[in-house]
Protein backbone atom coordinates (compact mmCIF):
# COMPACT_ATOMS: atom_id res chain seq x y z
CA UNK A 1 0.00 0.00 0.00
CA UNK A 2 1.29 3.49 -0.69
CA UNK A 3 0.38 6.31 1.00
CA UNK A 4 -2.00 8.17 -1.25
CA UNK A 5 -4.01 4.75 -1.11
CA UNK A 6 -3.88 4.99 2.80
CA UNK A 7 -5.23 8.71 2.69
CA UNK A 8 -8.12 7.71 0.50
CA UNK A 9 -8.68 4.76 3.51
CA UNK A 10 -8.73 7.68 5.32
CA UNK A 11 -11.10 9.71 3.44
CA UNK A 12 -15.19 9.73 4.27
CA UNK A 13 -16.02 7.72 1.20
CA UNK A 14 -13.06 4.91 2.28
CA UNK A 15 -14.00 4.95 5.98
CA UNK A 16 -17.50 3.93 4.20
CA UNK A 17 -16.12 1.25 2.19
CA UNK A 18 -13.86 0.15 4.78
CA UNK A 19 -16.53 -0.38 7.48
CA UNK A 20 -18.77 -2.20 4.51
CA UNK A 21 -15.76 -4.74 3.67
CA UNK A 22 -15.22 -5.21 7.31
CA UNK A 23 -19.30 -5.98 7.91
CA UNK A 24 -18.89 -8.49 4.83
CA UNK A 25 -15.88 -9.96 6.36
CA UNK A 26 -17.20 -10.53 9.84
CA UNK A 27 -20.41 -11.76 8.01
CA UNK A 28 -18.63 -14.73 5.98
CA UNK A 29 -18.61 -13.27 2.57
CA UNK A 30 -17.00 -14.85 -0.07
CA UNK A 31 -13.95 -12.60 -0.67
CA UNK A 32 -14.62 -13.16 -4.02
CA UNK A 33 -17.96 -12.08 -4.24
CA UNK A 34 -17.58 -9.10 -1.20
CA UNK A 35 -14.76 -7.76 -3.74
CA UNK A 36 -17.45 -7.75 -6.47
CA UNK A 37 -20.29 -6.21 -4.52
CA UNK A 38 -17.66 -3.27 -3.41
CA UNK A 39 -16.02 -2.24 -6.58
CA UNK A 40 -19.72 -1.88 -7.59
CA UNK A 41 -19.81 0.98 -4.82
CA UNK A 42 -16.04 2.11 -5.61
CA UNK A 43 -13.08 2.05 -8.03
CA UNK A 44 -10.79 -1.29 -7.64
CA UNK A 45 -8.40 -0.12 -5.97
CA UNK A 46 -10.32 1.50 -3.14
CA UNK A 47 -12.60 -1.86 -3.06
CA UNK A 48 -9.05 -3.82 -2.88
CA UNK A 49 -7.52 -1.80 0.27
CA UNK A 50 -10.80 -1.87 1.59
CA UNK A 51 -10.76 -6.17 1.46
CA UNK A 52 -7.28 -5.67 2.46
CA UNK A 53 -7.86 -4.13 5.97
CA UNK A 54 -10.91 -6.66 6.66
CA UNK A 55 -8.79 -9.30 6.02
CA UNK A 56 -5.75 -7.88 8.45
CA UNK A 57 -8.14 -6.71 11.26
CA UNK A 58 -9.59 -9.79 11.62
CA UNK A 59 -6.43 -11.58 11.67
CA UNK A 60 -5.21 -8.85 14.49
CA UNK A 61 -7.41 -9.83 17.05
CA UNK A 62 -5.31 -13.27 18.41
CA UNK A 63 -2.75 -10.79 18.78
CA UNK A 64 -4.35 -7.36 19.49
CA UNK A 65 -7.41 -8.13 20.85
CA UNK A 66 -10.53 -6.15 20.20
CA UNK A 67 -8.11 -3.15 19.74
CA UNK A 68 -7.90 -4.61 16.17
CA UNK A 69 -11.01 -3.22 14.75
CA UNK A 70 -10.44 -0.02 15.16
CA UNK A 71 -6.38 -0.15 13.59
CA UNK A 72 -5.02 0.13 10.78
CA UNK A 73 -2.34 -2.40 8.77
CA UNK A 74 -0.11 -3.93 6.33
CA UNK A 75 0.54 -8.12 6.36
CA UNK A 76 4.72 -7.37 6.85
CA UNK A 77 3.41 -4.13 9.71
CA UNK A 78 0.88 -6.78 11.32
CA UNK A 79 3.51 -9.55 11.51
CA UNK A 80 6.01 -7.28 12.85
CA UNK A 81 3.70 -5.59 15.61
CA UNK A 82 4.37 -6.49 19.36
CA UNK A 83 1.53 -8.55 21.22
CA UNK A 84 -0.32 -6.65 23.03
CA UNK A 85 0.24 -8.23 26.56
CA UNK A 86 3.99 -8.18 25.68
CA UNK A 87 4.08 -4.25 24.82
CA UNK A 88 2.00 -3.80 28.19
CA UNK A 89 4.13 -5.26 30.10
CA UNK A 90 7.07 -3.52 28.64
CA UNK A 91 5.09 -0.12 28.64
CA UNK A 92 4.62 -0.94 32.48
CA UNK A 93 8.43 -1.24 33.15
CA UNK A 94 9.29 1.74 31.30
CA UNK A 95 6.73 3.81 33.46
CA UNK A 96 8.87 2.03 36.77
CA UNK A 97 11.69 4.17 35.08
CA UNK A 98 9.34 7.30 35.69
CA UNK A 99 11.28 9.18 32.37
CA UNK A 100 10.37 12.50 31.57
CA UNK A 101 10.01 11.77 28.10
CA UNK A 102 9.94 8.44 25.65
CA UNK A 103 10.90 7.84 21.77
CA UNK A 104 9.61 4.51 20.01
CA UNK A 105 12.45 4.18 17.30
CA UNK A 106 11.20 2.53 14.17
CA UNK A 107 7.69 2.38 15.74
CA UNK A 108 6.24 0.70 12.83
CA UNK A 109 2.11 0.82 12.80
CA UNK A 110 2.58 1.70 16.88
CA UNK A 111 2.34 -1.76 18.93
CA UNK A 112 4.64 -0.32 21.75
CA UNK A 113 4.04 3.67 21.13
CA UNK A 114 0.33 2.42 21.75
CA UNK A 115 1.16 1.05 25.00
CA UNK A 116 3.37 3.64 26.20
CA UNK A 117 1.25 5.98 25.33
CA UNK A 118 -1.90 4.30 27.18
CA UNK A 119 0.45 3.85 30.24
CA UNK A 120 2.19 7.50 30.35
CA UNK A 121 0.45 10.29 28.36
CA UNK A 122 -2.73 10.50 30.93
CA UNK A 123 0.35 11.44 33.25
CA UNK A 124 1.96 14.34 30.94
CA UNK A 125 4.80 12.44 30.52
CA UNK A 126 5.67 13.23 26.25
CA UNK A 127 5.57 9.87 24.05
CA UNK A 128 6.30 10.41 20.29
CA UNK A 129 7.64 7.62 17.61
CA UNK A 130 9.84 7.51 14.47
CA UNK A 131 9.47 5.33 11.46
CA UNK A 132 11.30 5.37 8.31
CA UNK A 133 8.44 4.22 6.17
CA UNK A 134 6.01 7.09 5.71
CA UNK A 135 2.94 4.35 5.35
CA UNK A 136 3.62 2.83 8.81
CA UNK A 137 4.17 6.30 9.94
CA UNK A 138 0.81 7.45 8.65
CA UNK A 139 -0.73 4.56 10.50
CA UNK A 140 0.64 4.70 13.28
CA UNK A 141 -0.59 8.08 14.06
CA UNK A 142 -4.27 7.56 12.50
CA UNK A 143 -4.01 4.17 15.10
CA UNK A 144 -3.45 6.57 18.27
CA UNK A 145 -5.92 8.91 17.30
CA UNK A 146 -8.51 5.82 16.81
CA UNK A 147 -7.71 5.13 20.49
CA UNK A 148 -7.94 8.37 21.85
CA UNK A 149 -4.25 8.61 22.36
CA UNK A 150 -1.87 11.08 22.62
CA UNK A 151 1.83 10.82 20.85
CA UNK A 152 3.56 12.78 18.28
CA UNK A 153 4.86 10.23 14.87
CA UNK A 154 7.59 11.88 12.58
CA UNK A 155 8.47 10.00 9.74
CA UNK A 156 12.53 10.00 9.54
CA UNK A 157 15.65 7.91 10.07
CA UNK A 158 16.30 7.20 13.63
CA UNK A 159 20.01 7.51 13.32
CA UNK A 160 19.93 11.17 12.25
CA UNK A 161 17.70 11.55 15.24
CA UNK A 162 19.18 13.79 18.30
CA UNK A 163 18.44 11.91 21.23
CA UNK A 164 19.47 14.21 23.68
CA UNK A 165 16.19 15.73 24.48
CA UNK A 166 14.75 12.29 25.63
CA UNK A 167 14.49 11.18 28.77
CA UNK A 168 14.48 6.70 27.29
CA UNK A 169 14.14 5.71 24.68
CA UNK A 170 12.85 2.42 22.80
CA UNK A 171 14.28 1.12 19.30
CA UNK A 172 13.25 -2.15 17.37
CA UNK A 173 16.14 -2.55 14.61
CA UNK A 174 15.25 -4.55 11.63
CA UNK A 175 15.85 -8.24 11.94
CA UNK A 176 15.25 -9.13 8.57
CA UNK A 177 17.15 -9.53 5.36
CA UNK A 178 16.09 -10.05 1.55
CA UNK A 179 16.54 -13.53 2.91
CA UNK A 180 13.83 -13.06 5.26
CA UNK A 181 14.58 -13.51 9.09
CA UNK A 182 18.08 -12.78 10.56
CA UNK A 183 20.02 -13.86 14.01
CA UNK A 184 22.61 -12.68 13.43
CA UNK A 185 23.21 -9.08 15.53
CA UNK A 186 25.41 -7.96 12.92
CA UNK A 187 22.63 -7.89 10.37
CA UNK A 188 20.83 -5.73 12.09
CA UNK A 189 19.20 -2.14 10.85
CA UNK A 190 20.74 0.29 11.97
CA UNK A 191 23.33 -2.00 12.93
CA UNK A 192 24.99 -3.32 15.86
CA UNK A 193 27.33 -0.75 16.30
CA UNK A 194 24.27 1.86 16.94
CA UNK A 195 22.56 -0.80 19.29
CA UNK A 196 25.38 -0.31 21.55
CA UNK A 197 25.86 2.98 21.31
CA UNK A 198 22.62 3.21 22.13
CA UNK A 199 22.66 1.27 25.17
CA UNK A 200 25.03 3.72 27.06
CA UNK A 201 21.73 6.20 27.87
CA UNK A 202 18.38 5.08 29.48
CA UNK A 203 16.86 2.61 26.77
CA UNK A 204 15.56 -0.76 25.81
CA UNK A 205 16.25 -2.36 23.08
CA UNK A 206 13.95 -5.67 21.24
CA UNK A 207 16.00 -8.14 19.71
CA UNK A 208 16.05 -11.30 18.38
CA UNK A 209 15.60 -14.15 21.06
CA UNK A 210 18.47 -15.92 19.45
CA UNK A 211 20.77 -13.64 20.87
CA UNK A 212 24.19 -14.95 22.22
CA UNK A 213 24.90 -13.99 25.84
CA UNK A 214 28.08 -12.70 25.17
CA UNK A 215 26.83 -10.46 22.86
CA UNK A 216 25.26 -8.19 25.40
CA UNK A 217 27.22 -5.51 26.61
CA UNK A 218 28.20 -5.50 30.31
CA UNK A 219 25.83 -4.13 32.13
CA UNK A 220 23.16 -4.36 30.29
CA UNK A 221 19.99 -7.02 31.33
CA UNK A 222 18.68 -9.36 28.70
CA UNK A 223 15.11 -10.10 29.13
CA UNK A 224 13.17 -13.01 27.31
CA UNK A 225 9.67 -13.10 27.03
CA UNK A 226 7.55 -15.53 25.75
CA UNK A 227 3.51 -15.74 25.94
CA UNK A 228 1.71 -19.13 26.42
CA UNK A 229 5.02 -21.04 26.36
CA UNK A 230 6.10 -19.58 22.80
CA UNK A 231 9.24 -17.13 23.21
CA UNK A 232 8.09 -13.78 21.50
CA UNK A 233 10.92 -11.90 21.63
CA UNK A 234 14.08 -10.33 23.55
CA UNK A 235 15.19 -7.12 24.94
CA UNK A 236 17.91 -5.70 26.25
CA UNK A 237 17.69 -3.21 29.38
CA UNK A 238 20.26 -0.36 29.51
CA UNK A 239 22.47 -0.33 32.74
CA UNK A 240 20.19 2.26 34.17
CA UNK A 241 17.37 0.34 33.73
CA UNK A 242 18.39 -2.59 34.34
CA UNK A 243 17.87 -4.70 37.40
CA UNK A 244 19.99 -8.19 36.92
CA UNK A 245 21.97 -9.55 34.09
CA UNK A 246 19.34 -12.38 33.03
CA UNK A 247 15.28 -12.21 32.95
CA UNK A 248 13.00 -14.98 31.95
CA UNK A 249 9.27 -13.39 32.03
CA UNK A 250 6.35 -15.64 31.37
CA UNK A 251 3.13 -13.81 30.42
CA UNK A 252 0.09 -16.42 30.40
CA UNK A 253 -3.69 -15.46 30.54
CA UNK A 254 -3.71 -15.38 34.39
CA UNK A 255 -1.20 -13.25 34.73
CA UNK A 256 2.64 -12.45 34.53
CA UNK A 257 5.68 -14.17 36.37
CA UNK A 258 9.40 -13.00 35.95
CA UNK A 259 12.63 -15.35 37.26
CA UNK A 260 15.78 -13.75 37.71
CA UNK A 261 20.07 -14.85 37.55
CA UNK A 262 19.52 -13.78 41.36
CA UNK A 263 17.13 -17.02 41.53
CA UNK A 264 19.53 -19.23 40.25
CA UNK A 265 22.02 -21.12 42.42
CA UNK A 266 23.24 -22.33 39.45
CA UNK A 267 24.31 -26.20 38.18
CA UNK A 268 26.93 -27.20 40.92
CA UNK A 269 23.94 -26.79 43.69
CA UNK A 270 21.23 -28.50 41.58
CA UNK A 271 23.44 -31.65 39.79
CA UNK A 272 22.16 -33.95 37.37
CA UNK A 273 20.32 -37.67 38.67
CA UNK A 274 17.78 -40.21 37.66
CA UNK A 275 14.61 -39.55 36.40
CA UNK A 276 12.48 -39.42 39.42
CA UNK A 277 8.74 -39.28 39.60
CA UNK A 278 8.19 -36.11 37.98
CA UNK A 279 9.75 -34.53 34.60
CA UNK A 280 9.51 -30.81 34.29
CA UNK A 281 9.77 -29.37 30.63
CA UNK A 282 11.11 -25.25 31.06
CA UNK A 283 9.13 -22.66 29.13
CA UNK A 284 11.54 -21.51 26.37
CA UNK A 285 12.06 -18.07 27.98
CA UNK A 286 13.83 -20.02 30.95
CA UNK A 287 15.69 -21.65 28.20
CA UNK A 288 16.71 -18.80 26.59
CA UNK A 289 17.40 -17.30 29.70
CA UNK A 290 19.77 -19.85 30.97
CA UNK A 291 17.82 -20.32 34.17
CA UNK A 292 16.86 -24.34 33.86
CA UNK A 293 18.43 -24.48 37.07
CA UNK A 294 16.61 -21.89 38.69
CA UNK A 295 13.26 -24.22 37.95
CA UNK A 296 14.76 -27.09 38.94
CA UNK A 297 16.12 -25.73 42.58
CA UNK A 298 12.69 -24.47 42.89
CA UNK A 299 11.12 -27.57 42.45
CA UNK A 300 14.09 -29.49 44.85
CA UNK A 301 14.70 -30.88 41.84
CA UNK A 302 17.79 -32.06 39.43
CA UNK A 303 18.68 -31.65 35.51
CA UNK A 304 18.38 -35.32 33.90
CA UNK A 305 21.46 -34.61 31.78
CA UNK A 306 24.11 -31.18 32.46
CA UNK A 307 22.87 -30.37 28.45
CA UNK A 308 19.47 -31.11 28.69
CA UNK A 309 16.98 -28.43 29.30
CA UNK A 310 14.45 -30.95 31.39
CA UNK A 311 14.25 -31.22 35.15
CA UNK A 312 13.31 -34.30 37.22
CA UNK A 313 11.57 -34.09 40.61
CA UNK A 314 9.87 -36.61 43.32
CA UNK A 315 6.83 -34.47 43.97
CA UNK A 316 4.32 -32.71 41.57
CA UNK A 317 5.27 -29.14 42.69
CA UNK A 318 3.49 -26.08 40.77
CA UNK A 319 5.22 -23.79 38.75
CA UNK A 320 4.29 -20.84 36.15
CA UNK A 321 8.08 -21.71 34.24
CA UNK A 322 7.74 -25.18 33.45
CA UNK A 323 4.96 -27.83 32.21
CA UNK A 324 4.94 -30.58 34.37
CA UNK A 325 4.23 -34.39 33.51
CA UNK A 326 4.26 -37.52 35.48
CA UNK A 327 6.82 -40.24 34.58
CA UNK A 328 5.09 -43.38 34.12
CA UNK A 329 7.65 -46.02 32.63
CA UNK A 330 10.84 -46.30 30.56
CA UNK A 331 10.23 -47.62 27.37
CA UNK A 332 12.65 -49.14 24.57
CA UNK A 333 14.87 -46.47 22.69
CA UNK A 334 14.82 -49.01 19.61
CA UNK A 335 12.19 -48.30 17.36
CA UNK A 336 11.12 -51.40 16.41
CA UNK A 337 10.46 -52.58 20.18
CA UNK A 338 9.19 -48.87 20.84
CA UNK A 339 6.60 -49.71 18.03
CA UNK A 340 6.44 -52.96 19.67
CA UNK A 341 5.64 -51.17 23.37
CA UNK A 342 3.41 -48.64 22.25
CA UNK A 343 1.06 -51.50 20.07
CA UNK A 344 0.89 -53.36 23.29
CA UNK A 345 -0.48 -50.65 24.90
CA UNK A 346 -3.13 -49.95 21.93
CA UNK A 347 -1.83 -46.42 21.84
CA UNK A 348 -3.49 -44.59 18.38
CA UNK A 349 -2.98 -41.31 19.38
CA UNK A 350 0.90 -40.68 20.22
CA UNK A 351 2.25 -36.63 21.07
CA UNK A 352 6.26 -36.84 20.81
CA UNK A 353 8.06 -34.67 23.12
CA UNK A 354 12.26 -34.74 21.98
CA UNK A 355 15.01 -33.06 23.47
CA UNK A 356 18.76 -33.29 22.31
CA UNK A 357 18.25 -36.55 19.88
CA UNK A 358 18.27 -36.70 16.58
CA UNK A 359 14.51 -37.53 15.25
CA UNK A 360 11.94 -35.65 13.72
CA UNK A 361 8.51 -36.41 15.72
CA UNK A 362 6.58 -36.58 12.70
CA UNK A 363 8.37 -38.70 10.67
CA UNK A 364 9.21 -40.79 14.08
CA UNK A 365 5.06 -40.42 14.53
CA UNK A 366 4.89 -42.36 10.92
CA UNK A 367 6.71 -44.92 10.37
CA UNK A 368 5.57 -45.90 14.17
CA UNK A 369 2.23 -46.75 12.31
CA UNK A 370 0.42 -46.96 15.16
CA UNK A 371 -4.19 -47.61 15.17
CA UNK A 372 -4.85 -48.06 18.80
CA UNK A 373 -7.82 -46.44 20.28
CA UNK A 374 -5.20 -45.22 23.66
CA UNK A 375 -3.72 -41.62 23.78
CA UNK A 376 0.03 -41.26 25.25
CA UNK A 377 2.76 -38.90 25.31
CA UNK A 378 6.74 -39.56 25.57
CA UNK A 379 9.43 -37.82 25.80
CA UNK A 380 12.84 -39.28 24.00
CA UNK A 381 15.61 -37.44 25.74
CA UNK A 382 19.11 -37.96 26.68
CA UNK A 383 19.07 -38.91 30.49
CA UNK A 384 23.00 -38.94 31.55
CA UNK A 385 23.94 -39.28 28.03
CA UNK A 386 22.01 -42.03 27.28
CA UNK A 387 19.26 -41.92 24.82
CA UNK A 388 16.03 -42.52 26.87
CA UNK A 389 12.19 -42.71 25.98
CA UNK A 390 10.03 -41.63 29.29
CA UNK A 391 6.24 -42.29 28.72
CA UNK A 392 4.71 -39.46 30.75
CA UNK A 393 1.45 -37.76 31.81
CA UNK A 394 0.69 -34.44 31.45
CA UNK A 395 0.26 -32.58 35.14
CA UNK A 396 -3.25 -30.40 35.10
CA UNK A 397 -2.02 -26.96 35.04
Amino acid sequence: MDLATFERLRSPEGLRVTARAVALYAGGADPVRAGAALRRETDPELAAAAMSQAALRAAARAKLGENADRLWFTPDALEQCTRAEVAAHRAARISFASPSSVVDLGCGIGGDLIAVARRLAPSGTPVAGVELDPVRAAMAQANLAALGLSAAVMTGDATTLDLAPFGLVVADPARRTGRGRTFDPDAYVPPWSWVEQLLQRPSVVKVAPGIPHDRVPAGVEAEWVSFRGEVKEAALWSSHLATTARRATVIQPGGLATLTAEDDPGPAAVGTGPVSDYLFEPDGAVIRAGLVTAVAASLGGTLVDPQIAYVTAPTAGHTPYAVGYEVLEELPFAEKRLRAALRERHVGRLTIKKRGVGIVPEQLRKRLALSGDQEATIVVTRVAGKATVLSVRPLRP
